[in-house]
């Protein structure tokens, strides 16, 4: 279940650093984009782009960076990995000084690897990354399930086990039965975020005159909205020759459109997203309703088998 605004707010900001190479500007350009983009979503980002000056030291920036955040996300390229894995320039100094922080603090977890490009994951990591648990944001865009699987990890809201009841060797009050309700809010697009809304590079190039536009949610949606959401967007139930199928995307609690105006919103855009938001609400209504109801059908027969058992062993006597 997707954690309300005030749950989110109670929980400490998650502070990251993110490492990775200069392989070109349009990587540059995306990590910088993809720093913005867990910005809006509730995650500290330090970033040498934004926090790195001329006059800087660069190892005590590196080390400060590496030792003072709650996670690095490291962007793995064939290009960071080779560099990583000969300790060339700045990526081998911040390898040296993560390794290090792994063997003196055991904490593993705070090294999160983020594969951008390579498609062989062997080229693309680190050696002493190779084994680890990591995040797959290949392409553009790229999956919205890998990105939300990043931000529970970072926020601390992902899934735990259950607590371990003891099992019982004697007859006990039956477990209360849970009310057989189910409830599903819909989620609701509130309007446009003004403040976010892109700007057109207006340089005579193709596309130019578009720009980003978001959306605020009513709630943080499900990983599986999502996805039911940005699906629907590119194959809606009708539409026009202005329709823009592939870019539309969801993260957080927004929807964007990245590759719009304001004019095709007002003409053609407002209409496919009330088709896309409604059959994600409906799609994944039905969804948890059937979830739901698998669960509850499963409690009810352990209460039944529980309720059996008790009642024979009752009725076995041994004087």
């Amino acid at each position: 279940m997707p954690l309300s605004t005030n749950t989110l707010a109670s929980r400490p900001t998650p502070k990251v650093f993110i490492s990775y190479s200069w392989d070109d500007e349009p990587h540059k350009d995306w990590v910088k984009a993809f720093a913005t983009g867990l910005r809006s979503d509730g995650v500290d980002v330090t970033l040498d782009q934004w926090h790195l000056q001329p006059g800087d030291q660069l190892p005590a920036f590196m080390e400060r960076a590496v030792r003072g955040n709650d996670y690095v996300l490291i962007v793995c390229t064939p290009t960071y990995a080779d560099r990583s894995n000969r300790r060339v320039g700045g990526v081998g100094y911040e390898g040296d000084i993560m390794t290090g922080e792994v063997f003196t603090s055991r904490n593993e977890r705070k090294f999160i690897p983020v594969w951008r490009l390579g498609a062989d994951w062997n080229t693309a990591a680190p050696s002493w990354l190779l084994a680890k648990y990591r995040i797959d944001l290949r392409g553009d865009p790229f999956s919205e399930a890998q990105y939300q699987d990043l931000l529970i990890t970072l926020h601390g809201t992902r899934p735990v086990a259950p607590p371990v009841v003891p099992r019982r060797s004697a007859p006990s009050a039956p477990i209360p039965t849970p009310p057989r309700s189910f409830t599903f809010e819909p989620i609701r697009i509130l309007g446009v975020v003004v403040d976010e809304v892109g700007t057109a590079r207006r340089d005579g190039t193709s596309g130019s005159a578009l720009y980003r536009v978001p959306f605020q949610l009513s709630r943080h949606p499900s990983a599986e909205w999502a996805q039911v959401f940005v699906y629907a967007w590119n194959h809606p139930a009708s539409f026009t020759t202005m329709h823009r199928p592939g870019v539309a995307s969801v993260s957080g609690d927004k929807v964007f459109l990245d590759g719009t105006t304001m004019g095709e919103v007002l003409d053609t855009h407002r209409d496919t997203l009330v088709l896309a938001l409604g059959v994600a609400n409906r799609e994944v209504e039905v969804w948890e309703r059937q979830k739901f109801e698998r669960e509850w059908e499963q409690l009810r027969q352990t209460q039944e088998h529980e309720r059996q058992v008790r009642d024979a062993a009752g009725r076995i006597k041994f004087d």
